[in-house]
């Protein structure tokens, strides 16, 4: 299994990005993807889930609204779009699959998101 993130980048305040992350080595379409996201000095947060087709996602509160995932099955491709960033969502952000016990059971090495004027 490997997952690889890509797209994270200095942002102004408002501004957006949008993250990629390349799945390999496993049925990339059977699987629920996620996104979690990790501050400095602070603990991994959640951010969203999307399931395997790509017709239900979740978000936590802190992003609803303003970050969309999706999914390309054919390009075996996670994305997140980030919109009206906040300085508060300058984190390192993973890919994770979930397992079957709905853990993450698969990470990326992450990618920084820097927010800041």
């Amino acid at each position: 299994v490997q997952l690889v993130e890509s797209g994270g980048g200095l942002v102004q305040p408002g501004g957006s990005l949008r993250l990629s992350c390349a799945a390999s080595g496993f049925t990339f379409s059977s699987y629920y993807m996620s996104w979690v996201r990790q501050a400095p000095g602070k603990g991994l947060e959640w951010v969203s889930d999307i399931n395997s087709g790509g017709g239900s996602t979740n978000y936590a509160d802190s992003v609803k609204g303003r970050f969309t995932i999706s999914r390309d099955n054919a390009k075996n491709t996670l994305y997140l779009k980030m919109n009206s960033l906040k300085p508060e969502d300058a984190a390192l952000y993973y890919c994770a699959r979930r397992g079957s016990r709905w853990d993450f059971d698969s990470w990326g090495q992450g990618t920084q998101v820097t927010v800041s004027s």
